[in-house]
C-alpha cells in the first residue's frame, strides 16, 4: 500500500524527504536547536505563506493561477487590525467579517472568470489591486490594535492558549500534557485544511477541480458542474488568504497595506505550491501537500539567519529558489510529444 501510495504521489512524498532533511539540518545548526521556542518562532513565520500557499492551489489545480492572494491576505490584515479587538463578541464578529471580506473577493473572482469570461490572471490581476486600494483606505499608515491575549494564545503553545482562556484547569489537566509543547500555528494551519480541504475534496465538486486540470473538455462532456467548481475554487482561494491575513494581524497586531508584500507572498505561494508537488498544469496534488511547500520554503530563509547571509544576497538566493521550483513544476513540458497536448 505505501508503495502504491508513493507512486501516486512521488512529488509530496519528495517534498516531505526534503522539507525534514532541510529542518533537521537546520536544528542541529541551531544553538537552541530543537527546543519548543525554536519550533514555536518557525511555526509562526511560517503561517502566513502556508495560508496563501493553500489559496493558491486550488486554481492550479484547474490548471490557472490566482494573483490576488497576496492582496486579499493583505486587506483581510487590514481589515482585522481595526475589528479584531474588545469583547469576546465583537472579536468573533471582527474575524468573521474579516474572513467574509476575503472569501467575497475569492467568489468575486470564481464570477468573473465564469461568466464574464475574463482570463484568471487577469481577473485577479484586477481584483488584487483593487483588494490593495480598499487596504490602503483603511490603513493609509501601518497601525491597528488587535486583542493582546488573543494574539498571545494563537502564536504560542497549546499551554499558553489553555492558560491564557483558563481552559483545561489552566493547561494542567493530565490529558492535556502531551500536547502542551504543540505550537499553536501548526494546530490552525493542519487543523483548518483538514476541516475545509478534505471534505470538499471528497465531493463532486472537489474532484471537478481536479477533473478541470486533468482534461477539461472530458470533465465538460461527463456531465460534471464545471462552473460551480471554478467558483467553489476560486471562493476557497479566498477564504485561505483571508486566513492568512488574520493571522498575520493577530501575530503582528497591525495592519500595512504594503504592495510589495502582497507581491511577494503572491510569487511564493507559486513557488510554495510547486515546492508541495502541484502540478503547474493541475490534476494533481493538493493543499496540505502545499503547506509542506510553503515550510520548505520557510526553512530555507531560516537558513540566512543561522548561517548570516548577507541581506543584500537573500533576494537572489530566493529569486533562484523561486526559479528552480518553477521551472521543475514545469517540467512535465518538455515529456510532451505532441504540443497540443499542452491546450488540452
Amino acid at each position: 500500500m505505501i508503495g502504491r501510495w508513493l507512486a501516486g504521489n512521488r512529488g509530496f512524498a519528495v517534498a516531505i524527504a526534503l522539507f525534514a532533511v532541510l529542518f533537521v539540518t537546520y536544528n542541529l545548526m541551531h544553538t537552541r536547536g530543537f527546543s519548543t521556542a525554536v519550533l514555536v518562532q518557525n511555526a509562526n513565520e511560517s503561517v502566513a505563506i502556508g495560508f496563501v500557499a493553500m489559496a493558491q492551489t486550488v486554481p492550479v489545480l484547474m490548471g490557472g493561477l490566482d494573483l490576488s492572494v497576496g492582496a486579499v491576505m493583505t486587506l483581510s490584515a487590514c481589515i482585522a487590525s481595526v475589528m479584531v479587538n474588545g469583547t469576546m463578541g465583537e472579536i468573533v464578529f471582527g474575524a468573521f467579517v474579516t474572513l467574509l471580506a476575503g472569501t467575497s473577493f475569492g467568489f468575486m473572482n470564481g464570477l468573473l472568470v465564469v461568466y464574464g469570461r475574463i482570463q484568471a490572471i487577469i481577473a485577479t490581476l484586477a481584483t488584487g489591486a483593487i483588494a490593495i486600494g480598499l487596504a490602503l483606505l483603511i490603513r493609509p499608515e501601518p497601525g491597528g490594535d488587535v486583542d493582546g491575549d488573543l494574539g498571545w494564545a494563537l502564536t504560542n503553545t497549546v499551554w499558553d492558549f489553555a492558560d491564557t482562556y483558563g481552559l483545561a484547569q489552566g493547561g494542567e489537566a493530565a490529558w492535556l500534557q502531551p500536547f502542551i509543547n504543540i505550537p499553536v500555528p501548526l494546530i490552525l494551519q493542519f487543523g483548518i485544511a483538514c476541516l475545509v480541504w478534505l471534505p470538499i475534496k471528497r465531493t463532486v465538486t472537489g474532484m471537478t477541480i481536479y477533473a478541470i486540470g486533468s482534461a477539461e473538455g472530458a470533465a465538460f462532456v461527463s456531465g460534471l458542474p464545471i462552473n460551480r467548481a471554478k467558483i467553489l475554487a476560486y471562493t476557497l482561494s479566498g477564504f485561505f488568504a483571508s486566513c492568512g491575513g488574520l493571522y498575520l494581524a493577530i501575530q503582528t497586531s497591525s495592519g500595512n497595506a504594503d504592495m510589495v508584500q502582497a507581491g511577494a507572498y503572491t510569487l511564493n505561494s507559486i513557488a510554495a505550491v510547486v515546492l508541495g508537488g502541484t502540478a503547474l498544469l493541475g490534476g494533481s496534488g493538493g493543499v496540505i501537500a502545499s503547506l509542506v511547500g510553503a515550510l520548505i520554503l520557510r526553512v530555507i530563509s531560516f537558513y540566512f539567519r543561522i548561517l548570516d547571509i548577507d541581506p543584500l544576497l537573500q533576494p537572489l538566493i530566493e529569486g533562484l529558489v523561486l526559479l528552480a521550483a518553477v521551472s521543475f513544476g514545469a517540467g512535465r513540458t518538455f515529456s510532451i510529444r505532441n504540443r497540443l497536448e499542452l491546450f488540452r
